[in-house]
């Protein structure tokens, strides 16, 4: 495997598919990297904390990075090219074009600002990779809906996939924040999928949802329209922890 720092270093071919990553990898990713794997003749993974994503800065701060852990299970999932930019590389002296997602449902409701920088930089890896397929889980369901769009809406020559969440055996949705959690509030907040889970199979999805929360305060509880299928996402905070969840309704995720 590669590592690339500069996009003038990037020389690409043939059919590719990139997976966008802030680091801290986990099995989540690596179900994308593998699923990359399987379609594309070169696989690249961007290892970039995207500033210009966090409303929080202590919460930017606080962001795990260790590349030499994620550059060695990015490459034993089958990674080409690991393109690792600096912030200057990607946001160098003067930028001042951003791209507006518009409407994002509860999750750009409780963080201002953050999908402009999602769909920022997504758009510039878009337009330095040129990929012909890239890859997105399903836990960042608003993510998936908003980078769809901007596909969609800029007639951008790429394919987005959706790959389905990964969890750990007790059912929390694998997240780099999880590691935040102390052991009591890992179990509080095995709450959340338990009241997807419940929500899932009533009549009224968002307000089973919210009344199996078990006193956990959610910022949302909504659908999301991610192509033809629909998903019941939350968001709640556990200590100084957010994390956020979902479980698909209908249709089918790709």
């Amino acid at each position: 495997m590669k590592i690339v720092r500069g996009i003038g270093e990037l020389q690409l071919s043939g059919e590719i598919g990139l997976v966008p990553t802030m680091g801290a990898l986990h099995d989540g990713h690596v179900a994308l990297l593998r699923a990359a794997r399987t379609e594309n003749e070169l696989v690249v993974a961007s290892l970039f904390v995207n500033p210009a994503q966090f409303d929080e800065q202590a919460d930017l701060a606080a962001y795990p990075r260790d590349e030499e852990r994620d550059a060695a299970i990015a490459a034993a999932a089958g990674v080409d090219v690991l393109f690792a930019p600096s912030a200057e590389e990607l946001y160098p002296a003067g930028f001042a074009t951003w791209v507006d997602p518009g409407e994002a449902g509860g999750e750009g409701a409780s963080r201002p600002g953050h999908f402009r920088g999602v769909a920022t930089v997504c758009l510039k890896l878009f337009n330095i990779v040129r990929p012909r397929r890239a890859y997105f889980g399903q836990k960042d369901a608003q993510q998936a809906a908003v980078i769809r769009r901007l596909v969609r809406d800029l007639n951008l020559d790429v394919a987005i996939r959706v790959v389905p969440i990964v969890r750990d055996a007790d059912g929390l949705a694998l997240s780099s924040r999880n590691g935040r959690l102390s052991a009591e509030e890992r179990a509080q907040a095995l709450a959340l999928p338990r009241a997807l889970a419940e929500g899932a199979s009533a009549a009224d999805p968002v307000a089973a949802t919210r009344a199996a929360l078990n006193g956990l305060a959610p910022d949302y509880v909504e659908l999301v329209e991610i192509g033809g299928a629909t998903v019941l996402a939350a968001a709640v905070r556990v200590g100084s922890t957010r994390l956020i969840d979902n479980v698909l309704l209908k249709g089918e995720l790709s």
